[in-house]
């Protein structure tokens, strides 16, 4: 069995290998870049090697420096997680010829399959359906255009050595073909050193459903069962689950084979996993092969209750398999969320800096039985650097059936407390309230298509509303009572604390009386209803759970000037609780506008200006490309909104900015 594992990695999955290895008695060795120090993973584990600067093309994806820490440390065995040296054959390659074991697949088969290309040729050869495309290398823009146009727009051009979303670009005519094929290019070659690119035809109303492979060396292949990744913004997968709720048992068994089947043509053993896209008929065509442990991996593991990293680390290591497929079972169902640092209100746009507050919900099984896991590697206090990946964590929720894992997820992601930064658990959770994601209704156009405008939060309903204006209420006589006490009283007064508010949520008002009492509290609105309210939020806290008229709520409660901002099921609004009189005149106060900036050119998030396209007094037309800003591996053109001339350009390429610092200035 191997001793000590060096994991050539960083974050959650440099985190998530650590447990496994623990649990199974192995040591192991943490690498890390100057940015990442102080990380997590680094406290984790039992060694840590400094391996460069931090952008990771000078220090995680280089082979010599990852392969003097192994020596330094005398590991064994390295596990690559996903993304970095993960699908480099290079690697596992020097790995052999060191004589240390990698977890994961023979270099072969990285080379066929980890390869894009190659892969779809070998696929197509074993006879496993593939979608139309050109699967030999572009040289230029003008060609990756001919082709695009002989295969049928829409395509999709895509990173041959790619992964989690980089390199890919869909396009829908000429000039989207020609300017992805350049963007995918930087991308690829920033994130893996490699900037080949194929492109293929883009199937409408797709659906992504993965198999997941499990081989050893002795020659069995199993597969257990399928992962629906439908949900992706910019390619990249935001919520899995498995089972797929499409997915039937025919279906799945003949997904399954052709996944084992292609494992097998290529000598695969360890964790991989093939890559389907499905249509509504249920056809199936092969993408691709992912030659590693998959991000999503933990839903797969809460089903089947199968340790995959552990099955990697015993596979290498020589053992067999020990099961068969017959007795791989899928129980229940599996939910995973990806927490990202991206800002949903700003199209999803990274947000970098401190987590001030890092406060997951509690991991384990719970009262009803379903069980919540959170896979993560970073903790309060610590930084979120534009140099990586924008993931936080990936929070998993399981139960019986799928209803009640989408329920448990909603639950956990009101629970799960972050502040600091922006992310997107606003988002995540708006998604598991609507009706067409709770009926399994899913396509890779699924965010597209629901949040076309992008996302601007949500609006509270009638009945959500009486429920936020409940807690208000509880919240601010709460407080009212507080101050009362702690005035304490003048003769024989004591300051009353009155019943009757009017509670505006945004642009709505909800009129409500109320009181708190031994057992908890009520309201009474104005068309007679009613509810009761018990909790035991106390002034500090920042979560409060209630019980309100039979509806459990955990609710985000912060102070805001007079305000009390109140976040719950994807809402975020600030509550202000008055007196009817007070509420009357605060109708008459103006609204304070916004400053103009229609003029300026602002960075959308924070990262480094890469080019800068036009000089002061160029005209410039809607829609030209003004500016590149790169961050968290992704490059972002920033185009012109309408016709007009450039004042002053205030930063050149190369320049490090903050959100909404500016860029150029209009006439």
């Amino acid at each position: 069995m191997i001793s000590k594992i060096l994991i050539a990695n960083r974050g959650e999955i440099a985190c998530r290998v650590i447990r496994t290895a623990k649990s199974m008695g192995i040591a192991t060795v943490a690498v890390y870049s100057d940015a990442d120090r102080d990380a997590m993973h680094v406290r984790l584990a039992d060694e840590a090697v400094h391996i460069g600067p931090s952008p990771s093309s000078q220090s995680y994806i280089v082979i010599d420096r990852v392969l003097e820490a192994i020596r330094k440390t005398g590991t064994d065995a390295v596990h690559p997680g996903y993304g970095f040296l993960s699908e480099n054959a290079a690697f596992a390659e020097a790995l052999e010829k060191a004589g240390v074991t990698f977890i994961g697949p023979p270099v072969k088969a990285i080379e066929a399959m980890g390869d894009k290309i190659t892969s779809k040729k070998l696929a197509a050869e074993a006879g496993v359906s593939t979608v139309p495309g050109h699967m030999g290398l572009i040289a230029d823009a003008d060609e990756a255009v001919k082709i695009a146009g002989a295969i049928g727009y829409p395509v999709m051009i895509k990173a041959s050595a790619g992964g989690g979303g980089k390199g890919m670009r869909i396009a829908w005519n000429d000039q989207e073909a020609r300017e992805g094929f350049q963007s995918s290019k930087n991308e690829a070659k920033s994130s893996f050193g490699d900037d080949r690119i194929f492109i293929e035809k883009f199937v409408s109303e797709p659906r992504h459903i993965e198999i997941q492979v499990l081989g050893d060396k002795h020659g069995n292949t199993l597969y257990l069962g399928e992962r629906e990744c439908s949900i992706q913004r910019r390619n990249q997968k935001v919520i899995e689950e498995a089972p797929s709720p499409f997915l039937d048992q025919a279906t799945r068994k003949a997904m399954g084979e052709q996944a084992v089947a292609l494992a097998k043509a290529v000598g695969y053993h360890s964790a991989g996993t093939v890559e389907f896209i499905v249509d509504g008929d249920r056809n199936f065509y092969f993408l691709e092969m992912n030659t590693r442990l998959q991000v999503e991996h933990p839903v797969t593991e809460l089903v089947t209750g199968i340790d995959l990293v552990e099955q990697m680390i015993r596979v290498a290591s020589g053992e067999k398999l020990a099961f068969g497929q017959d007795e791989v079972k899928l129980d229940g169902w599996a939910i995973e969320s990806r927490l990202y640092a991206e800002d949903p209100y700003r199209n999803f746009l990274p947000s970098i800096g401190r987590l001030t507050r890092y406060r997951p919900p509690a991991e384990g099984k719970r009262a009803d039985g379903t069980v919540v896991r959170n896979d993560t590697g970073v903790f309060e206090g610590g930084e979120i650097s534009m140099y990586y990946d924008p993931m936080i964590a990936k929070l998993c929720t399981w139960a019986p059936d799928r209803r009640a894992a989408v329920e448990a997820m909603s639950e956990a992601l009101d629970a799960f407390e972050v502040e600091g930064i922006g992310h997107n658990q606003p988002f995540l959770a708006a998604v598991m309230r609507q009706d067409r994601f709770r009926a399994g209704r899913l396509t890779t156009a699924y965010i597209a298509e629901e949040f076309a405008d992008g996302f601007h939060g949500v609006s509270p309903d009638d009945e959500q509303a009486r429920l936020l204006a409940a807690v208000a209420l509880h919240v601010h006589q709460t407080l009212e009572e507080r101050a009362a006490k702690i005035s304490g009283t003048i003769g024989n007064h004591r300051r009353v604390v009155g019943r009757d508010w009017i509670v505006r949520l945004g642009d709505r008002e909800v009129a409500v009386s109320g009181g708190l009492s031994p057992d908890g509290a009520h309201a009474r609105f104005a068309d007679g209803a009613s509810l009761s309210l018990a909790g035991d939020w106390m002034p500090g806290d920042t979560l409060a759970r209630f019980e309100v008229g039979g509806t459990h709520m955990q609710v985000k409660v912060e102070r805001v000037g007079s305000g009390i901002r109140l976040r719950w099921r994807g809402i975020d609004v600030v509550a202000t609780v008055r007196s009817p009189r007070v509420a009357e005149l605060a109708r008459l106060m103006p609204k304070k506008l916004p400053p103009d900036t229609s003029r300026m050119l602002l960075c959308p998030m924070p990262g480094v200006l890469t080019a800068v396209n036009v000089r002061e007094g160029d005209t410039v037309e809607a829609g030209q490309p003004l500016a590149t800003v790169e961050a968290m591996k992704m490059e972002n053109v920033l185009r012109a909104e309408r016709r007009g001339t450039v004042k002053r350009v205030a930063a050149g390429a190369g320049a490090s900015l903050a959100v909404d610092e500016l860029i150029m200035e209009f006439e």
